[in-house]
């Protein structure tokens, strides 16, 4: 369970790790309220007139302290602090670090033990480089989103979360962590170029598996995982809400078909995907006889791979998230908790972003 410890008591898995963030968007900072959760002492410096986090990033903000700083005219005080920090993560182009003075050659010749993240959305060398651009264009060259979407429609961008956040903030934290374990046999920092096109091409493992099997067709919705299965994809319910189903395993659709009522569809002939359309339609007038709560009642505590597809008003109040505190209310705003718990050493309730003096922030770390 998430503790109850203060914000700067510091608890948690990473407690006593010191950790600089210059400011950016999406997964840098992301980044760096998972290594706050788990207890990382993380410092984001941000630019002298960026003091408050803007209405989308309080969230992501949360557990750590900000200090403002124009770098151009205050870059001594930066590398300053990066001489006392453990890691440094920035999610500007190639470049513009060694413009201010603060690329790794820099702050290495301060901290020679320092890991110094570089988050990227095309990495930091490639003919697209120093080109700019977003999660959908990172995730376009990787082959993700021609997957994602309708079959007589175009792709659909998964909202943000397999280029920033999975493909990009969760591969820095991985590979931050990774360099930590390494320096500590070694005694040396390293650079880490973290690039989301890389990230989500990695997510895509699995699939280009798959597609070098023959087990994966380049049409969308004619595949297991891309709502092509009728054992796998959303229905809508007699009062216009949805479920999600994900009766991938025979046992599984079995106990579907029978609690629903739906004995008529023959498992034997489920994984025949020239049925599948035909399938569908009749799941599909299944499901349109009960309202989402009623098929819940029914379905949702047996072995039926059945739930609810809850939007982000209710997802907090389902007795699941709720019995888990998966998410919870910091200063009134609704969010979700620190993710993962950890046995022995558990992540400490968070609380807003504190604005720091940099005077204050240097002597608090003994520089």
């Amino acid at each position: 369970m998430v503790g109850e410890a203060p914000l700067h008591g510091r608890q948690g898995p990473l407690a006593g790790l010191r950790v600089i963030e210059f400011h950016s968007l999406g997964p840098g900072p992301f980044a760096g309220m998972l290594m706050a959760d788990m207890g990382a002492d993380v410092l984001r410096i941000t630019r002298a007139a960026q003091g408050e986090p803007e209405a989308f990033d309080r969230i992501t903000s949360r557990g750590r302290r900000v200090v403002s700083l124009d770098l151009k005219r205050e870059r001594e005080t930066a590398l300053a602090l990066c001489g006392g920090a453990d890691v440094l993560i920035e999610g500007y182009r190639p470049g513009v670090m060694e413009r201010l003075g603060l690329g790794p050659d820099a702050v290495h010749a301060r901290n020679p033990g320092l890991i110094y993240g570089r988050m990227t959305g095309w990495g930091q060398e490639g003919p697209l480089a120093r080109t700019a651009g977003h999660d959908i264009n990172y995730i376009a060259l990787t082959g993700a989103l021609a997957a994602v979407g309708r079959r007589d429609a175009g792709p659909v961008p998964p909202l943000n979360l397999v280029g920033d956040y999975g493909g990009g903030a969760l591969y820095l934290m991985m590979g931050v962590l990774a360099a930590l374990w390494e320096r500590a046999r070694s005694g040396a920092g390293q650079v880490i170029d973290s690039a989301m096109c890389d990230g989500a091409a990695s997510l895509m493992s699995m699939f280009y598996d798959m597609r070098a099997g023959g087990t994966w067709s380049l049409a969308r919705e004619s595949n297991l995982l891309d709502g092509g299965a009728p054992f796998y994809g959303t229905y809508e319910c007699a009062d216009g809400g949805h479920i999600a189903v994900g009766a991938l395993e025979p046992q599984f659709w079995q106990e579907l078909c029978t609690l629903a009522g739906v004995d008529a569809i023959d498992p034997a002939l489920r994984d025949d995907p020239a049925r599948w359309p035909d399938l569908r339609r009749q799941l599909a007038d299944v499901f349109r006889q009960r309202s989402r709560a009623e098929w819940c009642a029914l379905l949702e505590l047996h072995d039926t791979c059945v739930s609810p597809v809850l939007h982000m008003d209710e997802a907090p109040q389902h007795p699941h998230m709720t019995a888990r505190g998966t998410f919870i209310e910091v200063s009134g705003l609704t969010q979700p908790g620190p993710a993962p718990r950890f046995s022995r050493t558990p992540s400490a309730t968070p609380s807003p972003a504190e604005v720091e003096p940099a005077a204050d922030a240097l002597r608090r770390w003994g520089l």
